[in-house]
């Protein structure tokens, strides 16, 4: 049955014992203020749904106060506002605020089983509904409003249905979850290896060197007899990042490194993936030359809501003009050292703990210059950077294609469990005389931390 005649966007069919009502016959816009600011925060995002915000990895700062948020109880739909063309909706499982810009709405009544809900609203069709219907000159700007939301054609199987499909889809998808859980598991083990590797061979070298004991209170680690110790302000020097919002990236123009994206696991740490590029307008080429970086540079992020993300940075090896953008710091090199081996330090865990034992923070944990500058490096001989760049190069890429194809796998089943829920949410695959056996319920352990930009928080305050 089609559900939209006039709009031609609307691709969805569901079946004919399946009702359709309108949003507005279904839901009401709900605008209840947080008064005293004590409500646990929500994040929406079109691959989790609704979460706390403090189980995620986000990298936007939350207001100072949380008074005037929106009351979002449990049961009731949040929607990003900025990002409901993208699926950034679901039924929230909690009771908290979410921003000022975002839209609650409530059920008339016990219609939906809400993880029916839940998953409805973010199946891809409906998805495309949404963007179909947002208005704003360019994607970024998109919005969808309550009072066109509210214009929707939704499906509304029986209780019993929606009760029997979401039995189902636990049966089916938990399954799926612990074949993924398997993979997730080898990648961690791959990563530690990975690590491990590097640890070892930035600070002992990939020879049976010499092993010098070292006395020196500064940095209490044994390195070879012929390495040097010294602190990173003697090769290096630092400025601060473009001073930019969210609000001032564009679509194109010069590309701009942001401190979300150097936290992000998309990030090699020796060299940039081009996923991770957003842009400026160029007009900074000229009010903003001390935030250009060159190659060979490294952007360090100065903040992170995670203590084991203090000291992440990215190292540049693109020739493009580019910039570092807000919350972060350029860190150029300007020593003899080889900077692919400077970047493999920069990863190593006995390297970063100088780092984390220095910041400070409860929820947010700054990096500031002045820790940068006086944390320790080793400076091998040039012949010996030389040859772990070469051998970590090897090594790294053998671990990476190993985790390349466990993410291939783990990718395989996310979409073979996203069609599944979409033929069962859908009704396309009819699921009411299937008997769900015994079986051992396994929850999608989502990495939170892998949503990278995941645009969660706004900076725009829409009322």
């Amino acid at each position: 049955m089609s559900t939209n005649l006039f709009n031609p966007s609307d691709k969805r069919q569901y079946p004919s014992r399946w009702p359709m009502y309108r949003g507005k016959q279904l839901f009401r816009v709900i605008d209840e203020r947080s008064t005293e600011g004590t409500e646990e925060l929500l994040s929406v995002s079109h691959i989790t749904g609704i979460t706390p915000r403090s189980q995620k990895n986000i990298t936007m700062f939350q207001a100072e106060s949380l008074i005037g948020y929106k009351i979002c109880n449990v049961g009731d739909i949040a929607a990003n506002t900025m990002w409901t063309w993208q699926g950034a909706i679901g039924v929230s499982q909690y009771k908290g605020v979410v921003s000022p810009a975002y839209n609650v709405y409530r059920q008339n009544g016990d219609i939906y089983n809400s993880r029916y809900l839940d998953m409805l609203l973010r199946e891809r069709q409906l998805v495309d509904v949404y963007h179909s219907l947002s208005t704003g000159i360019r994607p970024s700007r998109l919005r969808l409003y309550p009072d066109v939301f509210l214009t929707i054609r939704f499906p509304v199987p029986s209780r019993d249905e929606q009760d029997q499909i979401v039995r189902y889809l636990d049966w089916k998808v938990s399954g799926i979850n612990r074949l993924i859980s398997t993979h997730r598991n080898e990648i961690s083990l791959l990563n530690e290896m990975k690590l491990n590797l590097i640890d070892k061979a930035v600070i002992k070298g990939v020879h049976n060197t010499e092993i010098k004991h070292n006395d020196d209170i500064r940095w209490d680690i044994d390195y070879p007899r012929d390495w040097q110790i010294q602190r990173i302000r003697q090769s290096f020097t630092f400025r601060k990042g473009l001073s930019i919002t969210k609000a001032n990236l564009e679509e194109s123009g010069v590309p701009v490194i942001s401190y979300g994206q150097v936290h992000s696991k998309k990030n090699s740490g020796v060299g940039l993936n081009a996923d991770l590029i957003r842009y400026v307008n160029e007009s900074y080429l000229s009010s903003s030359p001390a935030s250009l970086v060159e190659k060979g540079d490294f952007i360090f992020a100065d903040t992170s809501e995670d203590v084991n993300g203090c000291g992440n940075c990215a190292f540049v090896d693109w020739d493009d003009t580019i910039f570092a953008g807000y919350h972060s710091i350029i860190a150029h090199p300007c020593g003899s050292m080889i900077n692919k081996y400077i970047a493999y330090l920069f990863q190593s865990p006995t390297w970063r703990y100088q780092i984390r034992k220095k910041v400070n923070g409860v929820k947010v944990y700054s990096v500031t210059q002045k820790m940068l500058k006086d944390a320790f490096i080793l400076v091998p001989p040039i012949k010996d950077q030389e040859e772990i760049v070469i051998y970590l190069d090897k090594i790294c890429h053998r671990i990476d294609a190993l985790i390349e194809k466990e993410n291939s796998k783990i990718q395989g089943l996310q979409d073979l469990k996203a069609r599944i829920v979409a033929d069962v949410i859908t009704g396309n695959f009819d699921v009411r005389d299937i008997e769900v056996p015994e079986y051992e319920y396994v929850a999608d352990e989502v990495d939170y931390s892998s949503e990278e930009n995941d645009e969660e928080e706004s900076d725009d305050q829409e009322e």
